[in-house]
């Protein structure tokens, strides 16, 4: 009778810093994201923003103004929690809603002045904050690790 870790085609997960599983990927990806998420929200905290919010603002900063529809394709999101972030941020006039003259069902959000410039600031204010997270990885090593990342996430992308 062979014992269980014989049994198994890799290790089991233990998700610490030596897991080598076929988890180890997986688990060291969500720890990594909480951490950078945890740090990204202490800062967009003070400016009326949570994580949430920075995704619209994201989306409609790059792409400009979209519908409420195309914002919940870009960031995954759902239909009705989009509805509750363009509600957050139109009340804080960071973000207008409106209609399209050619169909009044579809409502378009845009990034006002005031939501740009609140955007601009959170960019500021993370910088120091992720430099931190980072600051033990060797010269070059940051880099490398969004490179990496950016093609994981973005197969196929030289």
């Amino acid at each position: 009778m062979t014992n269980a870790a014989e049994a198994w085609p890799s290790p089991r997960a233990t998700d610490g810093p030596d897991d080598r599983s076929a988890f180890a990927l997986g688990l060291l990806l969500r720890r990594a994201h909480d951490r950078a998420l945890a740090a990204v929200a202490g800062v967009l905290r003070p400016l009326g923003l949570e994580t949430r919010h920075l995704a619209v603002l994201i989306a409609l900063c790059d792409r400009g103004a979209m519908s409420q529809s195309a914002l919940v394709e870009a960031t995954g999101s759902d239909r009705a929690t989009m509805v509750r972030v363009v509600d957050d941020l139109e009340s804080g006039l960071l973000v207008t809603r409106g209609t399209l003259l050619a169909d009044r069902r579809v409502r378009i959000v845009a990034v006002t002045e005031r939501g740009h410039a609140v955007f601009d600031q959170a960019h500021r204010d993370v910088a120091p904050v992720i430099d931190g997270l980072v600051a033990h990885l060797l010269p070059g090593e940051t880099d490398r690790l969004v490179d990496l990342l950016t093609r994981f996430v973005y197969p196929g992308r030289a």
